[in-house]
């Protein structure tokens, strides 16, 4: 059974067909399907869909994009909406100076606050990262010495010096559909080395539909054909890799129980 570990199922692009959407998702073999907050104004629908089902979870934070847009929020409000019963992560937040939809600094102060919320709340800290490898790097290194501090780069698409630094410091590496684009050798490489213990697989969804859907929308159960892809790159039946990556998710993501058998 497959976990998406990143998506954003309370956004427009889904609406009235997200019931259908959910059911070919656990057609497809999954198990779970971790929908992220963007922004904590949205926060409370967020949470809602998490509530509304079992196989569900969410996560409390501010996208790099709207760091300037979102209201101002410090570690301990974040710590405060965190212990909500299916809040199972802090993020997404980080740096992407790609877009710079908002300032850099403004970026990195939220970033801060998402890790310190991370480290007092005992949750993993979910990061975005774009054209920021070494100024991401540096903020991870910074503030896991303040504190023990766990994570995932989500949707991993950086640089192999970026992954060690994450590993090192005891992150986790998310690969999304990305993995299965063309021009993706790098990628394909990274994922293929990178320890069997600290992956997970994602969609992002409604982003980046992985081959054969790609330039649709994408959707939770399309995370079986990047998941396949894994699978191959590293020598392993899908079911060994559906397996072992479920398994590291439950270990990073603590507070999440898996959904009782139907």
């Amino acid at each position: 059974m497959l976990i998406d570990s990143h998506c954003h199922l309370e956004f427009a692009d889904f609406g009235a067909e997200l019931p259908e959407v959910l059911a070919r998702a656990r057609r497809a073999g999954l198990a779970g399907m971790l929908t992220i907050c963007t922004k904590v104004s949205e926060f409370d629908a967020v949470a809602a869909l998490a509530e509304a089902e079992p196989d569900l979870w969410c996560s409390v934070g501010i996208h790099p994009h709207e760091a300037a847009s979102e209201p101002e929020t410090d570690a301990a409000e974040l710590v405060r909406l965190a212990a909500h019963p299916k809040v199972i992560g802090i993020g997404e937040c980080g740096l992407d100076l790609y877009y710079e939809h908002s300032p850099r600094e403004r970026q990195a102060a939220v970033f801060r606050s998402h890790a310190a919320a991370a480290r007092e709340s005992g949750l993993p800290l979910i990061v975005h990262t774009r054209s920021a490898d070494a100024e991401t790097a540096a903020i991870l290194a910074e503030e896991s010495r303040a504190g023990s501090l766990s994570g995932v780069i989500h949707c991993f698409s950086s640089s192999r010096q970026l992954a060690e630094k994450a590993l090192e410091i005891g992150f986790y590496l998310s690969f999304s559909g990305i993995l299965t684009f063309k021009k993706a050798e790098e990628l394909r490489a990274i994922a293929g080395w990178a320890p069997l213990d600290r992956i997970l697989v994602e969609t992002d969804a409604p982003y980046l539909a992985p081959v054969p859907h790609r330039g649709k929308r994408n959707e939770p159960a399309y995370v079986a054909h990047t998941a396949a892809l894994l699978a191959q790159l590293r020598g392993m039946s899908p079911e060994e890799l559906a397996q072992r990556t479920t398994e590291n998710f439950f270990r990073l993501f603590g507070k999440a129980r898996p959904p009782a058998p139907a």
